[in-house]
């Protein structure tokens, strides 16, 4: 049997699309490609941008910022001397983009400017880490995205 070149072209393309499709199809049922979003309520989130942003313009405002590093005991968090510790409340959330089973909250109740997160509460690889902060009835947000080793 002869094959034309129309119906070779009808054969790739039926190939193709079954190559594609068998793709789909194990990536959709396998849950180690999990495609969830971002954030749970992710639509509310963005509902709430705009305060966000006032949020974050009040910690970029602050002649001296807080720091969040990465050091041999875990994650740093320093805030400016001119604060009251005390007087600091809020919360930080760790946020792991690769698998949200893994993120935590850590609330912000100071007796001193600095606070740690321990090394063993975090697994190697990227973290993002927001915090939410109250001073004197001023909100802050501060983010960053920190590295495990």
């Amino acid at each position: 049997m002869k094959i034309n070149w129309g119906t070779g072209i009808v054969i790739a393309f039926a190939l193709f699309i079954s190559f594609i499709l068998y793709f789909i199809i194990k990536v959709q049922s396998n849950s180690k490609y999990d495609n969830e979003l971002v954030y749970e309520e992710y639509y509310k989130q963005d509902a709430k941008f705009g305060d966000e942003m006032v949020r974050v313009q009040n910690a970029k405002d602050l002649a001296e910022k807080p720091k969040i590093t990465n050091d041999v005991l875990g994650i740093t968090i320093s805030f400016p001397r001119v604060f009251v510790p005390k007087d600091i409340k809020g919360k930080v959330t760790f946020y792991r983009p690769s698998n949200k089973k893994f993120d935590f909250d850590v609330p912000i109740s100071i007796t001193t400017p600095q606070m740690t997160i321990p090394k063993d509460k975090l697994l190697v690889g990227r973290w993002n880490i927001n915090m939410e902060w109250h001073y004197q009835g001023k909100a802050f947000l501060t983010k960053e995205t920190i590295y495990i080793q």
